[in-house]
């Protein structure tokens, strides 16, 4: 499980998928699942795959990274850009990019800026707007840009980083756990449960535009109609220097994350005890946790229809929202093996106790 796991967090994260053009992790999905029921998308590009009976039950990531877009081109050939997601322009000079070209190359830039060497002392030790930021791809103009290398305004623009183990082999290094863990887990849990079974109609889904306003889940919810989410998220690790250790609740290493609150949706009380009844009963190293900042897909989910029961399984991942983030594969593997397990409790009794108020 472990190695196939590695395999695939390999080929999500390193695959292109800005916000809006998820079209590389879709078809990593697709492929995944095609042998294991009904996949279909709808209007907006998330993608689904159903198999079973009974309750219907959802597996949901968001398929989408923080990523740019092309805004504009100068004379010279330089790249200015927008960001898709949350950025903190901190963490983005001289690291390098990928521009995929309307024909599908991927070309090679770097973020750069004007050098410190030029600018008055006092104003060296500011953080640069993103505005003051361009990236360079090597062209020479912009009709180079533009017929060399194929570059167009409006095209999409991830980081460039190779998926890595560290010196520690339990931890790895690359961009986009966030989402690509909660994706590598609709697809392996749904492995595993399309081969050992369920008592419900499961259905596997990979969101779109989660980064940009949690906009796939909006019309998935429509689309799909479950009867209860659990959502799978890279969430922000709170475990590195500057934190209050005590007050941590997303350590990596000590489990999977489970998601009671955080600003955008309480999640459903019987569905949380059941997470964390299941973990004690089968081993399942957990934290829980109350965030103060942050959401998820959660927020349109809950909301949906007459309200559908929800929750947040989470793999905590330093330095998300940039262009490393790190992650220990225990963590990950919690989070296949739990939800995997609340699928299988979740029969037709289960599911409708979650709503029974009265």
């Amino acid at each position: 499980m472990r190695e196939k796991a590695i395999k695939l967090l390999k080929e999500l994260t390193e695959a292109h998928g800005a916000p809006g053009f998820e079209d590389e992790v879709r078809a990593i999905f697709a492929d995944k699942l095609a042998d294991t029921g009904e996949i279909s998308t709808d209007g907006n590009g998330s993608v689904f795959c159903e198999c079973g009976e009974g309750p219907r039950v959802m597996l949901a990531g968001h398929m989408d990274e923080v990523a740019f877009r092309v805004r504009n081109i100068t004379p010279d050939g330089f790249i200015q850009f927008i960001t898709l997601g949350g950025w903190w322009p901190h963490t983005l000079l001289a690291q390098r990019v990928e521009v995929r070209a309307r024909d599908g190359r991927k070309i090679l830039g770097v973020v750069s800026s004007k050098p410190p060497h030029f600018l008055p002392e006092s104003e060296r030790k500011n953080v640069l707007s993103i505005g003051q930021m361009f990236i360079d791809v090597g062209a020479t103009s912009q009709s180079d840009l533009e017929a060399r290398h194929g570059i167009r305004v409006g095209d999409p623009i991830v980081p460039l980083t190779p998926f890595s183990m560290m010196e520690n082999n339990d931890l790895f290094l690359a961009k986009a756990f966030d989402n690509r863990v909660g994706m590598a887990c609709a697809i392996q849990a749904y492995q595993e449960l399309s081969a050992t079974g369920h008592p419900n109609r499961l259905i596997s889904c990979g969101t779109v535009q989660e980064e940009v306003g949690v906009r796939g889940a909006t019309t998935a919810a429509v689309y799909a109609k479950p009867d209860v989410v659990i959502v799978l998220e890279g969430a922000p690790a709170d475990d590195t220097p500057g934190f209050n250790r005590s007050e941590s609740q997303g350590v990596m290493g000590r489990g999977v994350q489970i998601r009671m609150q955080d600003p955008t949706a309480i999640m459903n009380p019987a569905l949380v005890d059941l997470a964390v009844s299941v973990a004690e009963e089968k081993g399942i190293p957990y934290q829980v946790t109350v965030r103060s900042s942050g959401g998820t897909d959660a927020r349109a989910f809950q909301l949906s229809g007459c309200g559908i029961p929800v929750i947040v399984l989470g793999v905590p991942a330093r330095y998300i929202h940039s262009h490393n983030s790190m992650i220990d594969i225990n963590d990950y593997l919690a989070m296949v093996n739990l939800a995997t397990a609340m699928v299988q409790r979740l029969d037709q009794d289960e599911v409708e106790g979650l709503t029974n108020f009265l």
